[in-house]
Protein backbone atom coordinates (compact mmCIF):
# COMPACT_ATOMS: atom_id res chain seq x y z
CA UNK A 1 0.00 0.00 0.00
CA UNK A 2 1.37 3.39 -0.97
CA UNK A 3 2.06 5.83 1.63
CA UNK A 4 -0.21 8.58 1.56
CA UNK A 5 1.46 12.56 0.66
CA UNK A 6 2.01 14.75 3.71
CA UNK A 7 0.52 18.08 3.71
CA UNK A 8 3.89 20.01 4.10
CA UNK A 9 5.60 19.05 1.04
CA UNK A 10 4.30 15.76 -0.72
CA UNK A 11 5.06 12.00 -0.67
CA UNK A 12 8.24 11.27 1.87
CA UNK A 13 11.53 10.15 0.79
CA UNK A 14 11.94 6.94 -0.23
CA UNK A 15 16.02 6.25 -1.15
CA UNK A 16 16.12 4.24 -4.10
CA UNK A 17 13.71 6.43 -5.75
CA UNK A 18 15.86 9.35 -4.66
CA UNK A 19 19.13 8.10 -5.78
CA UNK A 20 17.01 7.58 -9.39
CA UNK A 21 16.00 10.96 -9.04
CA UNK A 22 19.11 12.22 -8.82
CA UNK A 23 20.95 10.14 -11.70
CA UNK A 24 18.36 11.82 -14.27
CA UNK A 25 18.71 15.43 -12.40
CA UNK A 26 22.32 16.07 -11.98
CA UNK A 27 25.34 16.18 -14.99
CA UNK A 28 27.37 14.03 -12.74
CA UNK A 29 24.64 11.55 -13.56
CA UNK A 30 25.39 11.89 -17.27
CA UNK A 31 29.40 12.10 -17.47
CA UNK A 32 32.66 11.01 -15.43
CA UNK A 33 34.71 7.95 -15.17
CA UNK A 34 31.86 6.43 -12.97
CA UNK A 35 27.75 7.37 -13.22
CA UNK A 36 26.18 8.60 -10.57
CA UNK A 37 24.76 6.19 -8.00
CA UNK A 38 28.06 3.63 -8.34
CA UNK A 39 30.08 3.05 -5.29
CA UNK A 40 32.20 5.94 -5.20
CA UNK A 41 32.80 9.19 -7.68
CA UNK A 42 35.68 8.95 -9.89
CA UNK A 43 37.60 12.48 -10.48
CA UNK A 44 40.95 12.96 -13.10
CA UNK A 45 43.78 14.99 -11.25
CA UNK A 46 45.45 17.79 -12.73
CA UNK A 47 48.68 17.24 -13.56
CA UNK A 48 51.20 17.92 -10.38
CA UNK A 49 47.84 18.74 -8.61
CA UNK A 50 47.31 17.40 -4.85
CA UNK A 51 44.01 16.80 -3.66
CA UNK A 52 42.64 18.84 -0.99
CA UNK A 53 39.55 18.09 1.13
CA UNK A 54 36.98 19.47 3.58
CA UNK A 55 33.58 18.45 4.78
CA UNK A 56 31.26 20.13 6.84
CA UNK A 57 27.47 19.56 8.23
CA UNK A 58 24.71 21.71 8.72
CA UNK A 59 21.87 20.32 11.74
CA UNK A 60 18.48 21.60 11.77
CA UNK A 61 18.22 23.65 15.17
CA UNK A 62 21.50 24.62 15.49
CA UNK A 63 22.28 25.96 11.53
CA UNK A 64 18.90 26.31 10.03
CA UNK A 65 15.45 26.22 10.99
CA UNK A 66 12.73 23.79 10.15
CA UNK A 67 11.03 26.55 7.73
CA UNK A 68 14.15 27.43 6.10
CA UNK A 69 14.27 27.04 2.45
CA UNK A 70 15.46 23.85 1.80
CA UNK A 71 17.22 25.30 -1.13
CA UNK A 72 19.11 27.56 0.36
CA UNK A 73 19.96 24.89 3.25
CA UNK A 74 21.24 22.98 0.01
CA UNK A 75 23.18 26.19 -0.96
CA UNK A 76 24.77 27.24 2.08
CA UNK A 77 25.98 23.51 3.10
CA UNK A 78 28.04 23.22 0.02
CA UNK A 79 28.83 27.03 0.39
CA UNK A 80 30.60 26.44 4.28
CA UNK A 81 32.82 24.25 2.84
CA UNK A 82 34.05 25.52 -0.32
CA UNK A 83 35.18 28.14 2.21
CA UNK A 84 37.64 25.76 3.34
CA UNK A 85 38.83 24.80 -0.11
CA UNK A 86 39.20 28.74 -0.63
CA UNK A 87 41.02 29.41 2.57
CA UNK A 88 43.43 26.29 1.10
CA UNK A 89 43.61 28.44 -2.76
CA UNK A 90 42.67 25.07 -3.81
CA UNK A 91 39.87 24.87 -6.81
CA UNK A 92 36.89 22.61 -6.58
CA UNK A 93 36.32 19.80 -8.41
CA UNK A 94 33.14 17.93 -7.03
CA UNK A 95 31.03 17.98 -3.77
CA UNK A 96 29.44 14.37 -2.19
CA UNK A 97 26.52 14.84 -0.20
CA UNK A 98 24.82 12.78 2.50
CA UNK A 99 21.43 14.20 3.78
CA UNK A 100 20.31 12.15 7.52
CA UNK A 101 16.28 12.76 7.28
CA UNK A 102 13.78 11.74 9.73
CA UNK A 103 11.35 9.03 8.36
CA UNK A 104 8.26 10.76 6.47
CA UNK A 105 10.56 14.14 5.12
CA UNK A 106 8.93 15.32 2.12
CA UNK A 107 11.47 14.05 -1.15
CA UNK A 108 10.57 17.76 -2.87
CA UNK A 109 12.28 19.01 0.59
CA UNK A 110 15.88 16.78 -0.42
CA UNK A 111 15.35 17.58 -3.73
CA UNK A 112 15.42 21.01 -3.56
CA UNK A 113 18.67 20.88 -0.92
CA UNK A 114 20.51 18.79 -4.07
CA UNK A 115 19.25 21.74 -6.26
CA UNK A 116 20.79 24.27 -3.93
CA UNK A 117 23.97 22.51 -3.68
CA UNK A 118 24.41 21.76 -7.30
CA UNK A 119 24.13 25.33 -8.24
CA UNK A 120 26.46 26.40 -5.73
CA UNK A 121 29.32 24.03 -6.51
CA UNK A 122 28.52 24.67 -10.44
CA UNK A 123 29.48 28.54 -9.91
CA UNK A 124 32.77 27.84 -9.35
CA UNK A 125 33.11 24.78 -11.88
CA UNK A 126 32.16 21.63 -10.02
CA UNK A 127 29.09 19.16 -9.33
CA UNK A 128 27.56 17.35 -6.71
CA UNK A 129 29.39 13.97 -7.84
CA UNK A 130 27.91 11.39 -5.13
CA UNK A 131 27.16 10.83 -1.82
CA UNK A 132 24.45 9.11 0.55
CA UNK A 133 21.14 9.30 2.44
CA UNK A 134 20.17 7.71 5.93
CA UNK A 135 17.45 8.33 8.31
CA UNK A 136 17.98 10.08 11.46
CA UNK A 137 16.89 11.95 14.33
CA UNK A 138 17.46 15.27 12.76
CA UNK A 139 17.96 16.95 9.20
CA UNK A 140 21.40 17.33 8.72
CA UNK A 141 23.45 17.67 5.24
CA UNK A 142 26.61 16.63 5.59
CA UNK A 143 29.04 18.24 2.22
CA UNK A 144 32.25 16.99 1.21
CA UNK A 145 34.24 18.94 -1.25
CA UNK A 146 37.03 17.59 -3.37
CA UNK A 147 39.63 20.37 -4.65
CA UNK A 148 42.99 20.58 -6.30
CA UNK A 149 45.66 22.71 -5.36
CA UNK A 150 49.26 23.30 -6.14
CA UNK A 151 51.61 21.64 -2.96
CA UNK A 152 53.96 24.56 -3.39
CA UNK A 153 50.98 27.07 -3.13
CA UNK A 154 48.77 25.59 -0.25
CA UNK A 155 48.83 27.67 2.62
CA UNK A 156 48.68 26.54 5.85
CA UNK A 157 47.51 28.22 9.06
CA UNK A 158 51.02 27.62 10.70
CA UNK A 159 52.90 29.74 8.42
CA UNK A 160 52.79 33.33 9.86
CA UNK A 161 56.18 34.74 10.34
CA UNK A 162 56.90 38.41 12.44
CA UNK A 163 56.60 41.38 10.06
CA UNK A 164 53.76 39.79 7.70
CA UNK A 165 50.94 42.14 7.26
CA UNK A 166 47.34 40.28 8.19
CA UNK A 167 44.47 40.92 5.36
CA UNK A 168 41.00 39.97 5.14
CA UNK A 169 38.66 39.90 1.98
CA UNK A 170 35.49 41.42 2.15
CA UNK A 171 34.55 43.10 5.40
CA UNK A 172 34.01 42.05 9.37
CA UNK A 173 30.63 41.49 11.31
CA UNK A 174 28.43 40.07 8.13
CA UNK A 175 27.61 37.36 9.83
CA UNK A 176 26.77 39.11 13.77
CA UNK A 177 24.36 41.24 11.70
CA UNK A 178 22.86 38.19 10.30
CA UNK A 179 22.30 37.41 13.41
CA UNK A 180 20.91 40.31 14.94
CA UNK A 181 18.16 40.63 12.30
CA UNK A 182 17.06 36.54 12.59
CA UNK A 183 15.83 37.65 16.02
CA UNK A 184 14.87 41.51 15.67
CA UNK A 185 13.95 41.73 11.82
CA UNK A 186 11.28 39.84 9.44
CA UNK A 187 11.09 36.31 9.35
CA UNK A 188 11.67 35.07 5.60
CA UNK A 189 14.39 37.52 5.36
CA UNK A 190 16.39 36.47 8.09
CA UNK A 191 16.13 32.86 7.14
CA UNK A 192 17.62 33.89 3.87
CA UNK A 193 19.97 35.77 5.04
CA UNK A 194 21.02 33.32 7.98
CA UNK A 195 21.99 30.97 5.09
CA UNK A 196 23.73 33.18 2.67
CA UNK A 197 27.54 32.27 2.24
CA UNK A 198 29.65 33.44 -0.43
CA UNK A 199 32.93 31.21 -0.65
CA UNK A 200 36.02 33.32 -1.50
CA UNK A 201 36.92 30.53 -4.04
CA UNK A 202 38.11 32.96 -6.73
CA UNK A 203 39.74 35.71 -4.37
CA UNK A 204 41.55 32.00 -2.40
CA UNK A 205 43.15 31.11 -6.03
CA UNK A 206 44.60 34.70 -6.16
CA UNK A 207 45.69 34.84 -3.00
CA UNK A 208 47.80 31.80 -2.10
CA UNK A 209 49.99 32.72 -4.31
CA UNK A 210 51.50 35.36 -1.95
CA UNK A 211 49.87 34.08 1.26
CA UNK A 212 52.34 32.57 4.23
CA UNK A 213 49.29 31.50 5.94
CA UNK A 214 45.59 31.38 5.62
CA UNK A 215 42.44 30.53 7.09
CA UNK A 216 38.76 31.35 6.78
CA UNK A 217 36.74 32.79 9.27
CA UNK A 218 33.81 31.00 9.59
CA UNK A 219 33.81 31.54 13.84
CA UNK A 220 34.78 34.93 13.22
CA UNK A 221 38.01 37.10 12.55
CA UNK A 222 38.83 37.22 16.25
CA UNK A 223 38.91 33.44 16.57
CA UNK A 224 40.74 33.12 13.40
CA UNK A 225 43.29 35.73 14.34
CA UNK A 226 43.75 33.55 17.13
CA UNK A 227 43.96 30.11 15.31
CA UNK A 228 46.71 31.57 12.90
CA UNK A 229 48.51 32.81 16.26
CA UNK A 230 48.65 29.83 17.89
CA UNK A 231 49.20 27.31 14.61
CA UNK A 232 52.08 29.51 13.61
CA UNK A 233 53.63 30.40 17.45
CA UNK A 234 53.45 34.01 16.31
CA UNK A 235 51.16 37.24 17.38
CA UNK A 236 48.86 38.18 15.97
CA UNK A 237 47.78 42.04 16.54
CA UNK A 238 44.05 43.40 14.46
CA UNK A 239 43.70 47.16 14.94
CA UNK A 240 40.71 47.80 15.04
CA UNK A 241 40.75 51.13 13.06
CA UNK A 242 41.40 49.37 10.07
CA UNK A 243 38.77 46.72 10.35
CA UNK A 244 36.32 46.93 7.37
CA UNK A 245 33.12 46.97 8.88
CA UNK A 246 29.90 45.55 6.94
CA UNK A 247 27.85 48.30 6.45
CA UNK A 248 24.98 48.89 8.84
CA UNK A 249 27.05 47.33 11.87
CA UNK A 250 28.19 51.07 13.20
CA UNK A 251 24.64 52.06 13.18
CA UNK A 252 23.81 48.83 15.17
CA UNK A 253 26.13 48.92 17.85
CA UNK A 254 26.19 52.12 19.57
CA UNK A 255 29.18 51.52 22.38
CA UNK A 256 32.84 50.19 21.24
CA UNK A 257 31.98 46.96 23.13
CA UNK A 258 28.73 45.69 21.64
CA UNK A 259 30.14 46.91 17.65
CA UNK A 260 33.27 44.26 19.09
CA UNK A 261 30.34 41.80 19.72
CA UNK A 262 29.08 42.36 16.11
CA UNK A 263 31.98 42.55 14.19
CA UNK A 264 33.50 39.23 15.82
CA UNK A 265 30.55 37.25 16.05
CA UNK A 266 31.26 34.74 13.54
CA UNK A 267 29.83 33.63 10.42
CA UNK A 268 31.42 36.23 7.80
CA UNK A 269 33.13 33.22 5.92
CA UNK A 270 36.11 35.76 4.72
CA UNK A 271 39.89 35.20 4.44
CA UNK A 272 42.08 36.11 6.76
CA UNK A 273 45.44 35.64 5.47
CA UNK A 274 49.43 36.72 6.52
CA UNK A 275 51.02 38.09 3.37
CA UNK A 276 54.80 39.45 3.76
CA UNK A 277 55.35 43.09 3.55
CA UNK A 278 56.53 43.06 0.00
CA UNK A 279 53.80 41.01 -1.45
CA UNK A 280 50.84 43.32 -0.13
CA UNK A 281 50.57 45.49 -3.23
CA UNK A 282 50.62 42.61 -5.79
CA UNK A 283 47.82 40.56 -3.66
CA UNK A 284 45.75 43.85 -3.17
CA UNK A 285 45.47 43.63 -7.03
CA UNK A 286 45.48 40.15 -7.92
CA UNK A 287 42.24 39.85 -5.65
CA UNK A 288 40.78 42.71 -7.23
CA UNK A 289 41.12 41.38 -10.57
CA UNK A 290 39.24 38.77 -9.95
CA UNK A 291 36.03 41.18 -8.26
CA UNK A 292 37.31 41.03 -4.46
CA UNK A 293 38.59 43.38 -2.06
CA UNK A 294 41.35 42.66 0.29
CA UNK A 295 42.35 45.23 3.11
CA UNK A 296 45.43 45.34 5.64
CA UNK A 297 44.06 45.06 9.09
CA UNK A 298 47.27 44.04 11.24
CA UNK A 299 50.47 42.84 11.65
CA UNK A 300 52.10 39.67 12.71
CA UNK A 301 55.14 39.90 15.52
CA UNK A 302 57.21 38.34 17.93
CA UNK A 303 55.27 36.36 20.67
CA UNK A 304 52.38 34.59 21.45
CA UNK A 305 48.59 35.08 21.20
CA UNK A 306 46.25 37.49 19.43
CA UNK A 307 46.06 41.17 20.31
CA UNK A 308 42.98 43.70 19.41
CA UNK A 309 44.88 47.37 19.12
CA UNK A 310 42.09 50.26 19.78
CA UNK A 311 42.41 53.73 19.81
CA UNK A 312 43.36 53.90 23.38
CA UNK A 313 45.19 50.43 24.22
CA UNK A 314 46.16 46.97 23.16
CA UNK A 315 44.11 44.60 24.25
CA UNK A 316 43.65 41.08 25.02
CA UNK A 317 41.29 39.52 21.32
CA UNK A 318 37.91 39.57 22.45
CA UNK A 319 35.86 36.05 22.20
CA UNK A 320 34.01 35.40 19.42
CA UNK A 321 29.71 34.74 19.80
CA UNK A 322 29.23 31.37 18.30
CA UNK A 323 29.90 28.56 20.80
CA UNK A 324 28.68 25.32 19.35
CA UNK A 325 29.11 23.17 22.15
CA UNK A 326 27.57 25.12 24.74
CA UNK A 327 23.83 24.67 26.13
CA UNK A 328 21.27 26.59 27.80
CA UNK A 329 18.39 24.63 29.47
CA UNK A 330 18.38 21.94 26.81
CA UNK A 331 17.23 24.89 23.81
CA UNK A 332 20.20 23.70 21.89
CA UNK A 333 23.85 25.33 20.84
CA UNK A 334 24.34 29.09 22.27
CA UNK A 335 25.31 32.15 20.39
CA UNK A 336 25.97 35.33 23.05
CA UNK A 337 23.70 37.76 21.57
CA UNK A 338 25.19 40.94 21.09
CA UNK A 339 24.30 43.46 23.87
CA UNK A 340 22.55 47.05 23.55
CA UNK A 341 22.25 46.27 19.79
CA UNK A 342 19.43 47.58 17.39
CA UNK A 343 18.54 46.51 13.94
CA UNK A 344 19.89 48.45 11.29
CA UNK A 345 18.06 49.84 8.29
CA UNK A 346 20.29 48.46 6.22
CA UNK A 347 22.08 45.06 6.15
CA UNK A 348 24.37 45.19 2.97
CA UNK A 349 27.90 43.74 3.38
CA UNK A 350 29.45 45.69 0.08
Amino acid sequence: MRRPARPDGGAPIRERAFHRWLSARLPAGRTGPLALGDDAAALGPPPGAVAVVSTDSLVEGTHFRRDSPPRLVGRAATAVSLSDLAAKGAEPAGVLLALIVPPGTPARWGREVVVGAEREAARFGAHVVGGDTKPGPARTIVSTVLGWGRGDRLAPRAGARPGDAIVTTGTVGRGGLAYLRSVTGPRRAALAELLRVDPRVREGLALARFAHAMLDTSDGLAESSRLLADASRARVVVDEGRLPLARGLRAAAPSDRARRRLAFFGGDYELLAAVPPRAVAPAIRAVRAVGGRLTVVGRVAPGRGARLRTARSLLPMPASGWRPFERTRGRGPRRATPDRVRAPASQGTR
